[in-house]
């Protein structure tokens, strides 16, 4: 019998490495953990593809997926806009991540609230500029997940939260995180099967964004040491996972351990 009834599986270095390389034994894993009945969710802070190309990428090799199977922190700040029934928006990301916004209208001036996610090679000093002067006026300040780096042809590349620290700074405003670790996504993701936090193992990379974030909407907790892991960070951590597990190929036998 599973330790949990449903299983979220961070993607960037998790799965794979940089969305494209998956690492040895994920799709065997993942295919024996969906044999047995558990249900799982892709829960992601990547913002530079929607959940269409994302579940595209993922069946490409070999781990068949469909956009529902995905949660995002797009997602996870749609679920919050429409919340807030706020309509007209400045979004700050690839123009290949616009559609998730589609039901929106996208504005460049007086937005109810600017959004901020992977802009990448697209950051500028003129783009920084414009974010700063809309907020300047007000609205609502979303980011999609505050990462501070994550990994990319296999060096480490600045990621949102750095320059959303930024703005943070420049005017003294703080923004709304929505993606891990803030709880939307894993409350998203366990109601997308029917369950509670409470029932699933997190399964990620990210000391701090998977498995703080997991735990504290009630997850268990699961730190794989690829990715973004690190010996010293989990020795230091004042918050420790509930297992560790050298990748992705051992998670079923912390599923059915």
């Amino acid at each position: 019998m599973s330790r949990s009834k449903g299983v979220l599986l961070d993607l960037d270095g998790t799965v794979w490495d940089d969305d494209v390389n998956l690492y040895a034994g994920a799709v065997e894993a993942i295919s024996l953990i969906r044999n047995t009945s558990v249900p799982i969710r892709f829960a992601t802070n990547t913002t530079r593809l929607t959940r269409e190309s994302l579940a595209e990428r993922l069946t490409e090799r070999g781990i068949p997926a469909e956009p529902p199977d995905i949660v995002t922190a797009t997602q996870a700040g749609v679920i919050w806009l429409r919340e807030k029934d706020i309509r007209r928006i400045a979004v700050f990301l690839p123009d290949r991540a616009l559609p998730e916004f589609d039901e929106f209208e996208l504005v460049d001036e007086a937005p109810e609230a600017v959004i901020i996610g992977d802009l990448g090679r697209g950051w500028s000093f003129d783009v920084m500029n414009q974010i700063f002067r809309l907020l300047l006026d007000g609205p609502e300040f979303l980011t999609l997940h505050r990462n501070k780096y994550w990994r990319t042809g296999g060096e480490l590349v600045l990621d949102a939260g750095a320059f959303v620290a930024a703005f943070e700074y420049a005017t003294g405003r703080e923004a709304k995180l929505v993606g891990k670790p803030g709880p939307i996504q894993f409350e998203a993701a366990a109601s997308s099967m029917g369950l509670e936090p409470g029932d699933l193992a997190m399964v990620g990379d990210s000391l701090d964004t998977d498995i703080a974030g997991g735990q504290a909407a009630g997850c268990f907790g699961v730190l794989v040491r690829t990715g973004n892991f690190s010996e010293a960070s989990l020795a230091e951590a004042t918050s420790q996972p509930d297992a560790v597990i050298d990748s992705i190929a051992d998670l079923p036998d912390v599923i059915f351990g």
